[in-house]
């Protein structure tokens, strides 16, 4: 009755009247601004990255076109950005059809520019012509200055809309475009402050791509100041992704053109157990792969599997090779430069090529490539087959130790681990899992805890450094079994995604040396072997408090050096006397009651979520930080020991 009610409700004459008055046309840029994640997917300060990288990357496409051979960056203490670069200038000549200037038409109109016939930019990064005019209808303020034909033209811009024609302000000596203009505050509104770590970031990968291409990088707000230019292009780009590592070779570099399509692939193996092979389509870094990653894969294996048979006479041994041996300690770059008028990509984001005609392309430019140079460097290809024998070897062991536990019936979740302390939440989306350091804390955690939905897995002692064990030592190892078991997932190639039990997992440790040392292990963990809980944004650090300060029967938590500071302080203009301030070790020094209230307690605790916002640099972290090589990890420690803090 209750639903008859509300569908009556909302069936008055006013909403069932549907008229042509009703329909309404967003004109120019007007669905830009009523819609703006459509077109840059967010407006958090990476929709912000997001309009600076779109108009670096119609500079970067005057470089593909081949007439540019610098980019210039500045962020202004305004928080505006200038972009410039040394290409031909945007066209400022009427288009007949509009009766309006090429550069009005680029800037205030969606779909318009010169990528889609292929002739004036036969590779470019865009897809469907809406950079400019995106960035600038999302901007407060944008100007564009074009240096051509021996003069200077200029157009401003107010959210998008032109505030005079374009007209001519001056003689020009050189040509180039530059463009400023300031983030609209109203759209994005958690900020519109670039973070420079994030923009040399964006700008370093994209130097890497396109070799000999200069960017020049400057922060008025803090005078920091970076330049980028690499000759060697991808090439350099693997070598810094192995810098941390022993490699096994030099980096093998395959070239391959046929009509509209381009591929260079770069490899490079080293000695560890991980894999870091990333893929771009034109100046686009495709986190989700695609085809032109799925032909690269199927070559590498096929490639490699052909010279084992070769130099085993006919016979590749056991026949075990797989995918996932061939990747194992694998450093590659996958770049595809093709027309931006066939460019097809699947989701808004462009983060998976689409393009079947690809695979086939890239699978025989890789295959070649490799049996040409097998033949022609044979102890290259044999240290090469040698890593992939023992990854083969380490896979079927690390197989059969599982097997043996699942026999048993521990990794299929048969029987839960006996420290774990299980919630009444069947449904993941809701439960949450605490791994604690020690018996201790993981007692008061047990008893503070909310039974419902919160889990509690006590460790002890230090794990195993998993950066370079395999998965047969990781499985044996009790206290990652247990771990392993909880989750509920599986581990290596059986891992089910679907099977996770908890999709708030949460390293709780003490604010100490130790309790650091335990969460980095626990982070390699999850990095190395566990990535999906990773990616989805399933993995949390807890935050406990660090202080406690008492004044008699008050008393305040405080979780950094400066809180603690400002308690004191507001404090000292009302209380008179001296308050007593207890420095928490442990989280066995809080009774379950503080534990709950200061940590645990979703209304008041702080959890910081860890994400991956740059592969490579997290992959170069834990290399060096959790691997073999000393020298690197000496350095660091030396390098930040200054600055080291035990404030989380």
């Amino acid at each position: 009755m209750r639903g008859a009610m509300f569908i009556t409700k909302h069936m008055g004459k006013s909403s069932s009247t549907y008229t042509g008055k009703q329909i309404i046309v967003l004109e120019g840029l007007d669905p830009v601004r009523k819609r703006p994640a459509m077109y840059i997917g967010t407006t958090s300060q990476a929709g912000v990255h997001h309009c600076l990288n779109e108009i670096i990357d119609n500079s970067i496409d005057e470089a593909l076109a081949g007439f540019a051979t610098n980019v210039w960056v500045t962020i202004h203490k305004d928080q505006s950005i200038t972009v410039r670069d040394d290409g031909r200038g945007i066209p400022v000549d009427k288009v007949p059809k509009y009766k309006a200037s090429a550069l009005e038409i680029v800037m205030t109109k969606l779909h318009a520019g010169g990528k889609f016939d292929g002739k004036a930019y036969k590779i470019s990064g865009g897809l469907h012509g809406v950079g400019a005019s995106v960035v600038n209808a999302l901007s407060e303020f944008m100007r564009v200055e074009v240096h051509r034909d021996n003069h200077t033209h200029m157009q401003e811009y107010a959210r998008g809309i032109p505030q005079s024609p374009v007209k001519e302000t001056g003689k020009a000596h050189d040509t180039g475009t530059i463009v400023t203009f300031l983030p609209d505050a109203q759209i994005f509104k958690e900020g519109i402050s670039l973070n420079f770590s994030s923009v040399k970031k964006q700008v370093r990968d994209r130097a890497y791509l396109i070799a000999k291409l200069a960017f020049h990088l400057y922060d008025e707000r803090s005078e920091e100041v970076a330049h980028y230019y690499f000759d060697g292009g991808i090439t350099s780009l693997v070598r810094a992704l192995n810098r941390n590592k022993t490699t096994l070779h030099d980096p093998i570099f395959i070239i391959k053109t046929e009509g509209d399509l381009s591929a260079e692939v770069c490899i490079q193996y080293n000695d560890g157990f991980s894999e870091t092979t990333e893929s771009y389509v034109n100046v686009i870094h495709t986190v989700e792969g695609g085809t032109h990653l799925t032909g690269f894969r199927m070559a590498l294996t096929r490639a490699i599997n052909d010279y084992a048979k070769k130099i085993a006479g006919g016979k590749n041994g056991d026949d075990s090779i797989v995918g996932d041996d061939t990747r194992e300690g694998l450093t590659a770059i996958v770049y595809i430069k093709m027309p931006s008028q066939i460019l097809q990509f699947e989701g808004q984001a462009k983060g998976k090529l689409g393009n079947s005609e690809v695979q086939p392309f890239v699978a025989s430019a890789v295959k070649e490539g490799l049996d040409t140079y097998f033949e022609e460097n044979p102890s290259d290809a044999r240290r090469i087959l040698e890593k992939v024998y023992l990854a083969s070897k380490a896979r079927l062991a690390a197989k059969a130790a599982k097997d043996a536990i699942i026999r048993k019936g521990a990794l299929e979740g048969a029987s839960l681990p006996g420290k774990l302390a299980d919630c009444q939440e069947k449904d993941p989306q809701v439960s949450e899992l605490f791994i604690v350091e020690g018996d201790s804390a993981g007692g008061s955690a047990k008893q503070g805890r909310d039974r419902k939905f919160q889990a509690i897995l006590p460790l002890r002692g230090k794990i195993l450094n998993t950066e370079r064990a395999r998965l047969d030592k990781i499985v044996e190892f009790e206290e990652l079994k247990a771990l392993i078991i909880a989750l509920g997932m599986g581990i290596g190639e059986s891992t089910n995604a679907d099977k996770l039990r908890y999709h708030r997992v949460i390293i709780m440790t003490d604010a100490d040396v130790d309790g650091e040392h335990i969460m980095t292990l626990l982070l390699t963990f999850f990095y190395r072997h566990l990535p999906y809980i990773v990616e989805k944004g399933h993995l949390y650090v807890a935050q406990p408090p660090l202080y406690k300060i008492s004044y008699g029967k008050v008393f305040h938590y405080a979780y950094s050096d400066e809180e603690r500071n400002q308690i004191m302080g507001q404090q000292a203009k009302t209380i008179k006397f001296s308050p007593i301030v207890q420095r928490y070790k442990g989280l066995g020094e809080m009774n379950p009651d503080q534990l709950w209230e200061t940590t645990m307690n979703p209304k008041n605790r702080v959890l910081r979520q860890v994400m991956i916002e740059d592969t490579a640099a997290a992959d170069q972290v834990f290399s060096m930080l959790m691997g073999n090589e000393v020298p690197p990890r000496k350095r660091f420690i030396q390098t930040h020991a200054k600055s080291a803090t035990l404030d989380i």
